[in-house]
This record gives structure tokens, sequence and C-alpha cells, in this order.
């Protein structure tokens, strides 16, 4: 257990930065510490008088916003288990969330409200609105007697003036802080117990090892009900005192890149679905044209078209940051590449929403190329193999940044967890002489060829996703062959008005200089159009086992 406690960490975030910006909405509402000192002070009286105890379960539904930040601090800080569920879930699975992690109050965000009926959550004793705090339901007078909006405004200007009065009760690192429902790319949903200490141990390693200070601003714009987002663009900044702008609409890439301009961030946390997309979008078009390949090739030119490339890349993420963190999935090995020609600030981490989530990380000054980082100084790591530097093998952590399991899934947690601690990753991969962690893909989407030797889709379909006309790909294994699923990069697709025919030819032409490249037994057979975008988890990694 670490002697580091994680609510602490959020009380001095708090105290520390009393006067400033803390919480804003993107283009909207700003909150300051001081303020969230005052909110939280509130609820926590709330919960006392409603008879919300430690350990007691509240689910909160709702796209991202300073709002849900504040009542996520609320229920950690007071001793009861958030349950931050993805709004993107059906109906259904909103429900059975909130009955299966057994709940006692809800808050949900005005467009979810909607498609919640309270009837089929019957141990619920209300539902509030995250939006502006009021009672949306009901099946308790206590709730309704104890809330009221006028005192929640009057305990926040009492705290603001009176910063002695606030403080925070120590809640120890072995409780339950979190239950994540996860909704992976091998299976479904399963809520993952993440302890006060994982959070902890995930807060002290940013802290000692990523450039945030007091005072930095940052883009929040990954879900934050997702373990990634809530630890790196909420949880660590709130820590140290910066001012986070929070996206509170799913974000396309155009909003992404029009809210950096404006904000200036000085870090950035990223899946790679966005790198990727911006650098195929504004850097590959360049790059394709011959002149261009010309002067690459030439040693003196080349520098300076790569100091204009980092330049201009450095523009698009607002020209304030000291380095892009990429998460979530492997990185395309030849947008890396470039990058690293460039001497771009960019390093790629690993981890999982078991380990809340960091694994491993290494600063982009000595971040090699090809790996996810070494493991953090809060776990131990090895590889299930008999030659972990050339064989792949199964990822295995061990340490303080580790689950207690999944909620009321004994199985489950049994498969994925040993007794000695251990846990299995489901991912492969390579541990080099120094440290560096080499991620080949998933245990589950690996294919054994006919002759025997291991082929990782992951890899085959890096190279798919950068040509022309391709949006996204995915490998699969039928009848002993591998086949391509294709999904159309549609906005080129009209815009050079490419027929079906002509696009099954391009895609074709595709599939055999690719097979050109790669050894035998990875070649691809066929391919198929998917006239519809793959389905993706909420880090946007596609549900392989729904194409199988």
């Amino acid at each position: 257990m670490l002697k580091e406690n994680f609510i602490n960490y959020l009380e001095q975030g708090i105290l520390n930065n009393w006067e400033f910006n803390a919480l804003s909405d993107y283009k909207g509402e700003t909150f300051t510490y001081a303020e969230i000192a005052g909110h939280i002070n509130y609820f926590h009286q709330l919960f006392e008088k409603t008879g919300i105890k430690n350990g007691d379960k509240i689910a909160l539904i709702g796209k991202n916003s300073a709002r849900w930040c504040m009542l996520y601090l609320a229920v950690v800080s007071y001793g009861a288990v958030i349950v931050p569920i993805l709004p993107d879930f059906k109906s259904d699975d909103l429900h059975e969330i909130v009955n299966h992690s057994d709940a006692v109050l809800l808050f949900a965000g005005g467009m979810i409200s909607g498609r919640l009926d309270a009837s089929k959550m019957p141990n619920l004793t209300g539902i509030l609105a995250i939006d502006d705090f009021s009672i949306m339901h009901t099946y308790s007078s206590q709730l309704k007697d104890a809330h009221s909006l006028n005192e929640l405004a009057e305990s926040v200007d009492a705290i603001k003036q009176n910063k002695k009065a606030f403080s925070l009760a120590y809640v120890s690192n072995a409780n339950l802080a979190v239950i994540s429902y996860t909704s992976g790319t091998t299976g479904f949903t399963k809520g993952v117990m993440i302890p006060h200490n994982s959070l902890a141990a995930n807060v002290r390693f940013a802290q000692r090892n990523m450039p945030l200070k007091a005072g930095d601003k940052i883009v929040s714009f990954l879900p934050l009900a997702h373990a990634f987002g809530a630890a790196f663009e909420f949880l660590f900044p709130f820590s140290v005192g910066c001012h986070i702008t929070i996206l509170t609409k799913t974000p396309s890439p155009q909003i992404i890149i029009k809210a950096f301009e404006e904000i200036k961030p000085a870090l950035i946390l990223s899946v790679p679905l966005v790198i990727e997309k911006i650098y195929k979008n504004k850097l590959l078009p360049v790059l394709r044209k011959w002149h261009i390949n010309l002067l690459l090739s030439l040693p003196v030119i080349n520098k300076i078209l790569f100091k204009k490339f980092k330049a201009k890349l450095s523009d698009v993420f607002g020209n304030n940051f000291q380095e892009i963190i990429i998460g979530g999935a492997p990185l395309n090995k030849e947008a890396e590449a470039f990058f690293r020609k460039m001497n771009f600030h960019f390093t790629v981490g690993y981890g999982m929403t078991e380990c809340g989530p960091l694994i491993s990380y290494e600063k982009w000054t000595k971040f090699v190329l090809g790996s996810s980082g070494k493991v953090v100084d809060t776990l131990e790591i090895k590889i299930d193999s008999t030659d972990p530097e050339n064989i792949p093998g199964e990822i295995m952590v061990r340490g303080e940044n580790v689950m207690l399991g999944y909620y009321k899934n004994e199985k489950a947690t049994k498969e994925i967890l040993e007794e000695d601690g251990w846990l299995h990753t489901g991912d492969l991969g390579l541990i080099d002489k120094e440290g560096n962690i080499h991620i080949k893909g998933r245990s589950k989407s690996m294919i054994l060829g006919a002759n025997g030797k291991n082929i990782y889709p992951e890899e085959i379909e890096a190279i798919f996703d950068n040509r022309f006309a391709v949006g996204e790909s995915l490998i699969v294994h039928r009848n002993d062959k591998l086949v391509a699923l294709i999904y159309p990069d549609f906005e080129t697709v009209e815009k050079e008005n490419i027929t079906p025919e002509e696009l099954l030819k391009l895609y074709e032409h595709h599939k055999k200089a690719i097979n050109q490249k790669l050894p035998g037994y990875m070649n691809v057979a066929m391919v198929e159009i998917q006239h519809e975008e793959f389905i993706k988890t909420p880090k946007k990694n596609i549900k392989r086992f729904l194409y199988n």
C-alpha cells in the first residue's frame, strides 16, 4: 500500500490553488478550486443527510463536463464509490449497469435522462441532474427534504470566503474508489474495481514524471468515464493545480484542433486515432507528392523540410505543449517513424483499465521507437515466454496499480488475476535489455498461420490504414486465409468521384502491393468493403469479436 494518499492529493490540489480556475466547459461555465471545494462540502452534507455511507455506490451518467468532474470528486472524497458510466451505452445497458453496481443514487445528464426509466432501477433513492443538480426523480422524502439549490449556493459562497473551513476526511487507499464498466474489444461489459491505491499510484507517477505544473492549461477530450481520460486529463492535472478545459461534446478532430489553437495546452493526451487522422489528412497528401519525396532524399534539404513539417504539426496542437502522450492502442508505425524524423515531442504509453490505467511510460526524450515505454515504478512486469527479448509472450503485471477484481464476478476475476497478484493483460509483447516494452498485439486477436507461425493482424492493418482512400481496416481469419475488411475513406471517395468498381480495384492494387512487402504467411487473400463504420470501444478500438 502506498504511503501517498489519493484524497490528500485532491485536497492539496484544492488548497494550494484556491483562487485559480480549475474546471471549464469549452465555451461554457468556469469553476475555481474554491468553488469546487464549496460544492464538495455541500454534497458531503447531502450524502450524510440522506443516509449514504462509506462504500455505497453512486452512479454518474453524462457527457464530459465541469459539473460531472465536481460530482466525481465529491463522491470519492466522501468515501463512497463512483460508478462512471459511458453515455453511449443503450438504455437497457444503462439500467443493467446501475442495478448491477448496487448504486443507491444516480446523477444523469440532461441528454441521457430521456433514455432512463426510474421504474427499472428500483434500488435508487433518487436521480439528480448533472446540469443543474436539481432532483429529477426521488423515491425518498429524505433526499427531497435534504436537498436545496439555495443551500448549495450558500455553501459554495461560505466556503469560498473561508478557506480554513475546508478539509477532506481521510479515506484509506485500501478502499474501493471506482467501479468502471468497460466495453472491451474481445468481450462484454465487466465492472473493474479500482481502489484508491491505484488512483494514488497513477497520480504519484504522473506528478513525478509528466511535465505539468500549477497554472498550466490542458484540454480534456477523452471520455472521462474511462480510466485513461479520468486519470490524466482530470485527476492528475487537478492535483497539481491546472486549469482544465473540457470539450463537452463528442469531439471531431476539427473541434479538437480549434480548442488546441485557442487554449494552447501544456500537455496533450490522445488516443492514436486522433493523431493518425491528423497525420493522414495534414501530412500524407504532401508527402505523396513526387517533388517532396525527391527533396526528402537530399540530406541537407530534408533537414529544412522536417523542421517545417514539425512547425506545421506543432501549430496544429497549439504550439505550447511539452509533449504528446499517446495511449489506448499502438500508434501506426509509419506515422511514428515520421514523427521521430521530425524530432516531434511525442511518446507512446501503455495501460489498461484494470491498472487505473497506467502500466508503462517514458518521456519523449528517452522514448524508444516502436516501444510503449518502461514499466512504472509502482509495478513489476514479466513476459510469459521462454525468451522475453525475442519470443512474444503474454504481458503480466503486479503491484500498486492493479484492480481488486471484477465486481460480483469471481469467475472472470480468477481468469485474469492470480492469487499471488499477477494480472494477465491479454496483450502479447517483448521486453528489450533496457526494459522497454514492445507490444505485438492482443493474445485473443493473434492468428496462428497454416505453417504454425504467429500473425499479428494489427501489423498488417497499420499498413492498409495509410493507403489512399482507406478509412480503417480489420484483418480476419476465414477458412485458413487472411481477409482484409476495409471501411473506405468516404470523404476521399466522394471528392475523387471513385466508383464502387474502381474502389474495389484500388483496394486489390493495395493488397498486391502490401503482400509484396510482407512474408508469404502474412499475405492477404482477399478484400471486402465495409459500408458501415466498425463498431468500437470508448477508446476507439474496433470490437474484433463482432467480425470473426
